[in-house]
């Protein structure tokens, strides 16, 4: 109980710092997960599981209220693993077992962290995933770099290597913008490349991949060109660590929304603050083009956005099928059709 408090003033302090107003969600059912959707990739069905547990103890991203949909105090193993075996029972996720070929693990903020998401319940989860999922290739999970244990991940790694297909081990980490400054300093994300680059050289001792989640445009104060250029520095940036270590690296790239309770929707109401524009969104991702990297655009708000806050507008609609298409295949040419000319 005493280190469930602890995490818990670290969550209130956090949320403090960067002025959060949102509220937790204390009254979800703790034996039902938070969030589930499929998605489509070039690895074939994507299975993306948001766990219901204790709210990230960083909890200080400017632009970020993912902790709204989780819990503010400590949810024990008991409760994971039924949400575990709730999920396995769920329908739409039954029909799809043999299909899928990657699950990512998300509680929206360390699944690594033993303090908010129980060991216990994740070796559970990696038992049923060996069981129930036949053609699983992959297996993602979600962490800032302070709780990636090598050891943890070498057991975690041997676990799914005993079921039916092998499955690798990908661990996905919160980059969200390239720039030092705008990064640390305004964000408020705590993260150095030096931190980021020892990450990096420890996964690929082990050939695990790496998933590293960018904001376009996460904070106030930035142009939309400024905006793409830090997208494309990341590119170039990620794609010298792939080529150095060998590591498997994709970019998971989310055009900000002015997410509620934060200082980015304050300043949105004031005026000083547009989400991207997804022509922005397709310009910053066609840097990608023969890189050694994949990329994956984000295209939900996930109903956390303020009203007139999303990037999703009706002009831009049209814009959607083909960012999946995209998705699946990796043809950028398919985001040359819908890029704008600088300045325009």
């Amino acid at each position: 109980m005493r280190e469930s408090n602890a995490v818990k003033r670290q969550i209130v302090y956090g949320n403090t710092k960067a002025g959060k107003t949102y509220d937790f969600n204390q009254d979800h059912d703790p034996s039902q997960i938070a969030q589930m959707w499929f998605q489509n990739s070039p690895e074939g069905l994507v299975l993306f599981v948001v766990f219901y547990t204790q709210a990230c103890r960083w909890s200080r991203c400017l632009g970020c209220n993912l902790p709204s949909k989780v819990s503010q105090e400590h949810v024990d193993y008991k409760s994971l693993i039924q949400q575990v075996d709730n999920l396995f029972a769920d329908p739409e996720v039954q029909k799809h077992l043999k299909d899928v070929k990657k699950v990512i693990i998300s509680n929206n903020g360390s699944v690594l962290d033993e303090d908010t998401f129980s060991s216990t319940a994740l070796m559970y989860l990696v038992a049923r995933l060996n069981q129930f999922m036949p053609n699983l290739a992959m297996v993602c999970m979600e962490s800032r770099p302070e709780y990636v244990e090598v050891a943890e991940l070498e057991f975690i790694s041997r676990a799914l290597a005993e079921g039916d297909t092998p499955t690798g081990l990908e661990i996905a980490i919160g980059f969200e913008a390239f720039d030092d400054h705008i990064r640390n300093d305004v964000f408020d994300k705590g993260l150095t490349l030096k931190a980021f680059e020892s990450l990096a050289e420890k996964l690929a001792k082990y050939n695990f991949s790496l998933k590293c989640y960018f904001m376009q445009k996460p904070v106030p104060g930035i142009s939309d060109d400024e905006a793409v250029t830090d997208i494309h520095k990341a590119i170039d940036y990620l794609s010298r660590v792939s080529a150095r270590l060998g590591t498997t690296i994709n970019i998971h790239l989310n055009p900000t929304y002015v997410a509620t309770g934060t200082a980015l929707a304050t300043a949105f109401t004031a005026g000083d603050y547009l989400p991207p524009r997804l022509e922005d969104v397709a310009r910053a991702a066609v840097a990608g083009r023969g890189k050694p990297l994949s990329i994956f655009i984000g295209l939900s708000d996930e109903g956390l956005a303020v009203p007139g806050g999303s990037f999703l507008r009706p002009e831009n609609q049209w814009m959607v099928d083909p960012m999946e298409e995209f998705n699946r295949t990796q043809n950028f040419d398919i985001l040359e059709t819908i890029t704008r000319p600088p300045g325009r």
